[in-house]
């Protein structure tokens, strides 16, 4: 299947289990991998045979933003439950949520999670 990537997307917001992160924020960081089938959009040309990833960006953003979440789990979870539900030709998700400035006494690049997703299918 063919996969839109988006890497290094970068959204200040206010996650976390300590008190002071929900009160002064912090970046975080995406790689998120789309599985879509957009076989049609390399012959038509047409963007309404594949998915904006501008489009997801917009939705990563406000989603990731208008709640604050102690896990990245959680946070990481809900995300992809909204590009599920805002775009139908998604049938799997693969996505890293990186926290570089976690309020932790070490050196590191950062710690995060990562989550695979496929679309459940309707039952009739």
């Amino acid at each position: 299947m063919d996969k839109i990537l988006i890497r290094n997307l970068k959204i200040f917001a206010y996650h976390g289990v300590n008190e002071e992160e929900k009160i002064n924020g912090q970046n975080f960081v995406f790689d998120i991998d789309l599985y879509v089938d957009y076989s049609r959009a390399c012959y038509s040309d047409d963007l309404n045979d594949t998915v904006s990833y501008a489009k997801v960006i917009k939705t990563v953003r406000r989603i990731f933003t208008e709640e604050k979440y102690d896990l990245l789990e959680k946070a990481a979870q809900i995300t992809c439950d909204a590009i599920f539900d805002e775009y139908k030709a998604v049938e799997r998700i693969r996505l890293t949520l990186k926290k570089p400035e976690a309020p932790i006494d070490a050196d590191f690049d950062y710690v995060g999670v990562e989550v695979f997703r496929q679309r459940q299918k309707e039952s009739i």
